[in-house]
């Protein structure tokens, strides 16, 4: 998510310049899913998740930033002390691959943000609910995604090898209250969506009246916005906030879909720990439910 350009179409009709090189007419428009931004690279040489974590700039640095931005002096660029202007961050942390280096230091974003990761450490606290979806022993993930069949959803593992460099959206209970009504708090549940998993059949133009009308009419249209993927490896972003219309919604597209379960217990040569959902979800193998906020897990 990081580097990523906001296509704001508050009440503009015009495309912007970055999405017509980019050639957004022949991209593939996916469903932008609500959730928190991961990543899957290796550390301690196997292949790990990653939470988002931006490196953000102290109280003084902040306030010289805002003071810069809004004193409007374009003739001269805001210089960034790299050393001295950020918080802290762990000495695990990474940047975003698509960040910008000065000097062999990373730059902040046009916000004054420095993108990127951090590990997901196993009985991590603080990011409890990432690691309730990594299983770093059978080395595998719980991902939702589509099944073969059509209209189906399926939540299956998947090894984390398989999804190396990828980044993906965590979503569930507790991940920005929790727009797909998924699990509860005394069963809280987390599932990993693929970033671009979810490709929109019946996309609408790029005219503005056409988008808004398929956000406002359709089913498939209940979604939190769009991204477009183009060839060139651009993301383009629309978010409904864009055109003024509300998220969440009651009921969403990601859950008018039934889901099935697929886990093949026999596939995994360790012990799920009792309480975990890749304990909970092996039982469920083959079930089907009407929708993903009707998922439970029998005491």
């Amino acid at each position: 998510k990081s580097g990523v350009v906001p296509f704001k179409v508050l009440a503009t009709e015009t495309i912007t310049g970055k999405a017509l090189e980019a050639d957004i007419y022949n991209a593939i428009p996916t469903e932008k899913v609500d959730g928190t931004c991961c990543y899957v690279t290796t550390y301690k040489g196997q292949p790990y998740l990653w939470a988002r974590l931006d490196r953000k700039p102290n109280k003084q640095a902040e306030k010289r930033f805002k003071r810069y931005l809004y004193s409007l002096e374009d003739c001269k660029e805001f210089v960034w002390n790299v050393k001295e202007d950020f918080k802290p961050v762990p000495d695990t942390w990474i940047p975003a691959k698509d960040i910008e280096f000065s000097d062999g230091n990373p730059l902040p974003d046009e916000n004054g943000h420095m993108p990127g990761w951090v590990p997901v450490e196993k009985n991590s606290k603080q990011y409890c609910w990432h690691s309730s979806v990594v299983n770093y022993e059978a080395e595998i993930a719980l991902a939702l995604k589509h099944h073969a069949d059509p209209g189906l959803l399926e939540i299956s593992p998947v090894p984390l090898s398989e999804i190396l460099e990828q980044t993906l959206e965590l979503i569930g209970t507790n991940i920005n209250a929790n727009p797909y009504g998924l699990g509860s708090k005394k069963q809280p549940l987390h599932l990993l969506v693929p970033h671009g998993a979810f490709e929109i059949k019946n996309p609408p133009t790029l005219k503005q009246n056409d988008i808004l009308s398929w956000f406002e009419g359709c089913s498939e249209g209940k979604v939190e916005g769009i991204v477009w993927h183009c060839h060139n490896g651009c993301l383009i972003k629309l978010h409904r906030h864009h055109l003024g219309l509300r998220w969440p919604l009651p009921d969403t597209y990601l859950n008018s879909q039934p889901v099935v379960i697929s886990f093949n217990r026999t596939k995994y040569d360790c012990d799920f720990e009792p309480r975990s959902l890749f304990h909970h979800f092996s039982n469920l193998d083959g079930q089907r439910f009407d929708r993903l906020k009707d998922i439970k897990f029998d005491a």
